[in-house]
């Protein structure tokens, strides 16, 4: 039995591929386009699936869509009139990309796998990001927790799983949303928006939360584990270009100018920056500011998420939590809900963003739709294309590219010392390309107390 998870017309469009329950093959069409985050429909992802198998369209099952396309145009609409005449603007490019593209998805699928349109199905956004992580785990029962942007109206969720039941027990709605709320930080450190947040987690380390109060400005946290923004200071909900305002801009200062070097004092200046600036004190004075508003917004950010883990983990007093969505790539966060929030082990799905929903829906059809039983468990995250020597070499001589083969692995690790000695670049491809992002083999996917019973 196949099948097949799709995701796509946001960002980090996806297909994945399942045949009895079991996972073949899984890939963001990104890798295949040499375009980040490509959110087209994903035609090389489903082509390589479909090849990976030797199947073709016809012989899938079933096809099932990451969220419903309705359910999101609703959101769209309703946000759109509520914010009327500001809105105008976002509301006229999304109604072109939804009358040209996301409305008719179904009818995309079934033609371009020549298939039923009967087979294809739609699972809630959030609904795909919770199977994408629990039935990925090895649990049997465990509390979910997804968080991201937006799906349809959902920003987050709380559920549970038990064997092949999910259940998703509360939801928080758009525009309250943490994921937002970091990506306006984001925007305003000079980073790309759903591209950039790690680089803010990245960035916080060199600083100091001096701006809490601040950032506390913008989110009032419930006791029943929910939040909301102070929406006087975004504007992502009528805008397709600004996440933030003038308001927003008072608190915490201009715009981060964007590729600019990022150095403090004490980090140093590093030499693949070039020539030490003349101005270097007064630059990395700058920089520590928009370094202390990094580590403030990540501070904040890991408190209401542990805030959240610790609700949920009371409300349904299971000792194991599966986390995705986008924001669950935050691992700094995570590793503090592993300590604090009273949870004995944690799964987080690598690829938790929307090109893992295209593996959850496939999921959730198979398991909860069709009521199959639970066999698949995610030790590892290679499930995209492999190419063999012979593959690499014919492809080489096509393009008249100069290379060298190697008769063993020995020789070929040697050059490759010899060229790292020489201060050259390595780039290593070795097996299949990584589904998410992929951890060592020996920590796995999800962390367990060694003090557990």
């Amino acid at each position: 039995m196949y099948t097949l998870g799709v995701s796509c017309f946001f960002h980090d469009a996806a297909a994945a591929l399942l045949n009895d329950g079991e996972l073949v093959a899984a890939a963001e069409e990104e890798r295949f386009t040499r375009k980040k985050h490509d959110y087209n429909f994903p035609e090389k992802a489903i082509d390589f699936c479909l090849r990976r198998a030797r199947i073709d369209g016809k012989e899938l099952d079933s096809v099932v869509f990451f969220e419903k396309p309705f359910l999101k145009l609703e959101r769209i609409l309703t946000t759109a009139a509520a914010t009327y005449p500001s809105s105008c603007v976002v509301f006229q490019k999304a109604m072109i990309t939804w009358l040209k593209d996301k409305l008719w998805i179904k009818g995309k699928l079934a033609n371009y796998l020549k298939l039923d349109p009967k087979k294809v199905i739609f699972c809630e956004h959030h609904l795909s990001h919770a199977a994408s992580s629990f039935f990925c785990s090895p649990f049997t029962d465990a509390a979910i927790l997804t968080v991201d942007g937006v799906g349809e109206w959902a920003t987050a969720t709380f559920g549970e799983g038990r064997g092949t039941d999910l259940k998703l027990l509360g939801e928080i709605r758009f525009p309250h949303s943490l994921g937002l709320l970091y990506s306006a930080f984001t925007a305003l450190l000079g980073f790309e928006v759903n591209e950039g947040e790690y680089k803010v987690m990245g960035m916080a380390p060199f600083g100091r939360p001096e701006y809490r109060d601040k950032v506390s400005k913008l989110i009032r946290v419930g006791g029943d584990g929910s939040f909301q923004l102070d929406m006087k200071y975004f504007c992502f909900d009528r805008s397709s270009t600004d996440t933030y305002n003038e308001k927003f801009v008072e608190l915490f200062g201009p715009l981060r100018a964007p590729e600019s070097p990022f150095f403090t004092e004490s980090y140093g200046y590093p030499s693949y920056f070039g020539a030490k600036p003349t101005d270097f004190k007064r630059q990395a004075e700058t920089n520590q500011h928009y370094a202390n508003i990094a580590a403030s917004v990540q501070s904040v950010t890991e408190d209401v998420l542990l805030h959240m883990a610790r609700h949920l983990q009371q409300r349904t007093g299971l000792k194991r939590l599966c986390l995705a969505g986008g924001v669950a790539l935050n691992s700094v966060a995570n590793s503090r809900i592993f300590r604090e929030a009273g949870f004995d082990e944690i799964f987080v799905q690598p690829a938790a963003g929307d090109a893992g929903g295209a593996l959850g829906a496939a999921l959730w059809a198979y398991h909860v739709v069709d009521g199959r039983p639970r066999k698949f468990e995610m030790t590892r995250a290679y499930w995209g294309e492999e190419h063999s020597n012979g593959s690499v070499v014919d492809y080489l001589n096509s393009q008249s590219v100069r290379h060298e083969t190697f008769d063993n692995e020995d020789a070929l690790c040697g050059r490759a010392v010899a060229a790292l000695e020489a201060g050259s670049v390595v780039g290593w491809m070795q097996g299949r390309f990584e589904w998410g992002l992929e951890l060592s083999a020996t920590v796995r996917f999800w962390l367990i107390r060694d003090d557990r019973k």
